[in-house]
């Protein structure tokens, strides 16, 4: 792939060995996949230089963030990070929440701050502070700041894990909305396989700290030797389109 997001790292982390190698689109969304603990969030502080390991190469659409000559810093990294909490600012508004880290010069800004406020449904929260948000408010701001932040690469690291059933519900519209209106690749980090079906183009599955699986969506659920597809709810995502609606029974 010539426009590719390009990863490998290997290495110790403490007492966990990382050794893993995938290489996604540098567009739509790629889903990390995989149980607690096997190396998801580790491949994605990785990517954002945020943890070194002894062996590490990133590439993002031609550009080298690390190889065995360069490492860039993270705050050298066109990256916005979305975290499980939404660590919002307190003492600041929802709009200047949005702003900060935005760089001064908006003027020919791939990402505008309209389009994201209504995208994510913000224009009535602007003017208050975090501790008037709902759990899902919080983390729609906090995505909202990272993508203002104009990264090449988006970064999220399970950001609906600490919400309850109803707000994912709830965001997951928002999340479908960014992926159909954006063009901006992402790396998403989830170990629920329904937010996978309803957000991912292409699927990477890991398994203690090893890439097992990596390609397009559809191929990977569908190839049996493959721990998803033997899973009790194993699924295959088909491409559809819409061609009716029958208002009447909601159909």
């Amino acid at each position: 792939m010539s426009a590719a997001i390009s990863v490998a790292f290997a290495g110790r982390l403490g007492t966990f060995e990382l050794n893993s190698r995938f290489e996604a689109p540098a567009t739509g969304v790629t889903a990390l996949f995989g149980p607690s603990g096997c190396g998801k969030t580790s491949v994605l502080r990785c990517i954002a230089g945020l943890q070194r390991v002894a062996r590490g190469a990133c590439s993002v659409a031609g550009e080298t963030w690390q190889d065995d000559r360069t490492f860039l810093p993270a705050h050298r990294r066109a990256v916005g990070y979305v975290f499980q909490e939404a660590s919002l600012f307190p003492h600041l508004s929802v709009r200047r929440n949005l702003l900060f880290g935005a760089p001064e010069d908006r003027g020919d800004a791939p990402v505008v701050f309209d389009e994201i406020v209504d995208l994510l449904g913000l224009a009535n929260l602007l003017d208050r502070t975090p501790q008037k948000l709902s759990g899902g408010e919080r983390q729609r701001v906090a995505i909202g700041r990272a993508l203002l932040s104009q990264p090449r690469l988006l970064l999220m690291d399970e950001p609906l894990s600490a919400l309850d059933a109803e707000t994912k519900s709830e965001i997951l519209p928002f999340l479908e909305r960014l992926h159909d209106r954006l063009a901006l690749p992402v790396i998403y980090v989830t170990h629920d396989m329904r937010e996978v079906e309803r957000l991912a183009d292409h699927l990477v599955l890991m398994e203690r700290g090893r890439v097992i699986g990596a390609g397009p969506l559809g191929d990977i659920q569908a190839d049996t030797r493959l721990p998803v597809a033997r899973a009790p709810d194993a699924a295959v995502t088909p491409d559809g389109m819409i061609e009716t609606f029958d208002p009447h029974y909601g159909i």
